[in-house]
């Protein structure tokens, strides 16, 4: 009945059942283009595409595109050109002085930074269209370089950039963070398809059922840890100085500086994946297979794979935490409000203070980010389906639970703004994660 209620009182709110309206409007609208094929390929010649596309890297791609990158759609290449784009500007903010000063220079800064993400996105996606043709649609081309590769690039490279526009448009209309948004919807239509397969693998053998049964609850737990992985905080005292202003008493309260054990959020498994995607690449574009080491960094499953894609994850997530938390800021901050953390002196003392407790808490952080990440690879050397082994851990499963929670908190402070109740017990309100996948 709680949950009902407060479905009513979403529609009753104007602004929020336009901007869901809106929402469901733009996901359909990628959902359909996800199903028109390129032109000139036979639907029928596309099988060997989806079955290599059931599992490994390349079904990791296909569950991102929501099953255009195996249907040969014109949203085949999806929205991760941008977020691989995003990554790229992000380092060279860190690297390169001039983009270090458009950082910090406000909303203009902002705009040229996003100006140059876009044109590196077109220029990446301009790569990954023939890399895409000749190494997946390798069979099924029906013409030439000039007469069909080239038109069906340009096709492809307008496709992802119009997926791209589709997302700011949900995140300046709609609800939640669009591009992160538009990967989720990717995500959760692949888990129907996912469900059938490993229900067909099961529904035959002995003790088919129970075994579904306990791979569903042992799913629901592995949701479960990563949900706290989320939301899991170290919460830091501060204590505000009393201050007497004429006969009103000011400060003299102690509040929390909530310190997230996973700071960097999805972002290190994105950047690592993005990474780990690079042989796929070149052993598409080349149209050869990979061999040695090559072949093991393209196969999800294999040893040197998960070891450096959980190396890059810890080193990521000590990264990006560098990057969006700086201790110096906040002890700044602290001192300005009269604010000090008991036992601790202001300024230097207390910036050190929080670094100490962030890299603490970081390294468990990494290396539980890390296992949840080669979860799948687990999952399937114990036989679960291909398709289904995704969503036991890795990238899937923390893009669904954190964009998932951030659009509930969207949604909940619209209802606690007009004095309804939130989708929990009055008082209590969700955590979301902050920042987004393509986060600047």
């Amino acid at each position: 009945m709680k949950f009902i209620e407060t479905l009513k009182n979403i529609w009753k709110i104007e602004d929020l059942r336009k901007r869901l309206l809106i929402t469901v409007l733009f996901v359909a609208v990628y959902r359909f283009g996800s199903f028109v094929v390129l032109p000139g390929i036979n639907p029928a010649q596309l099988q060997a595409l989806r079955t290599s596309a059931s599992s490994g890297l390349l079904g990791l791609l296909d569950m991102f595109s929501g099953g255009a990158f195996a249907n040969a759609s014109i949203f085949a290449l999806g929205i991760m050109p941008y977020i691989s784009a995003s990554i790229v500007m992000q380092l060279l903010g860190i690297a390169v002085p001039y983009f270090q000063k458009l950082q910090h220079e406000g909303e203009s800064g902002y705009t040229k930074m996003n100006q140059y993400t876009r044109y590196l996105t077109v220029f990446i996606l301009v790569l990954q269209g023939p890399a895409y043709i000749y190494g997946a649609l390798r069979g099924a081309i029906p013409g030439g370089f000039f007469d069909w590769v080239l038109p069906s690039t340009i096709i492809l490279a307008a496709g992802s950039m119009f997926v791209l526009w589709l997302g700011e448009r949900i995140t300046d209309k709609g609800v939640g963070n669009g591009v992160s948004f538009i990967i989720l919807i990717g995500i959760i239509a692949r888990l129907p398809h996912a469900l059938v397969a490993e229900w067909d693998r099961l529904i035959n053998a002995p003790g088919g059922l129970l075994v579904f049964l306990i791979e569903i609850l042992f799913l629901l737990l592995v949701t479960a840890l990563a949900i706290m992985l989320v939301q899991g905080t170290r919460k830091v005292p501060v204590q505000y100085a009393k201050r007497i202003v004429g006969n009103r008493q000011y400060g003299g309260v102690r509040q929390y500086i909530p310190l997230k054990v996973n700071a960097a959020n999805v972002m290190p498994i994105i950047f690592a994946q993005a990474i780990m995607f690079i042989p796929i690449t070149i052993v598409q574009f080349s149209a050869k297979e990979g061999g040695g080491f090559w072949s093991a960094l393209m196969n999800s499953n294999s040893f040197w794979y998960n070891f450096i894609f959980a190396l890059l994850i810890i080193a990521f997530t000590y990264f990006y935490t560098a990057i969006t938390v700086n201790p110096t800021q906040m002890a700044e901050d602290m001192k300005r409000n009269n604010g000090f953390i008991p036992g601790v002196k202001p300024g230097k003392k207390t910036a050190e203070y929080i670094d100490t407790i962030m890299s603490r808490i970081t390294l468990p952080g990494s290396i539980f980010l890390a296992i949840v990440a080669i979860l799948p690879a687990f999952a399937n050397m114990l036989g679960v389906n291909g398709q289904f082994a995704h969503f036991f851990g890795g990238t899937s499963l923390l893009i669904l639970v954190g964009v998932v929670l951030d659009t509930l908190q969207q949604i909940e402070s619209h209802l606690l703004m007009h004095h309804y109740d939130g989708f929990l017990k009055s008082g209590q309100k969700i955590k979301g994660r902050s920042g987004s996948i393509a986060a600047y």
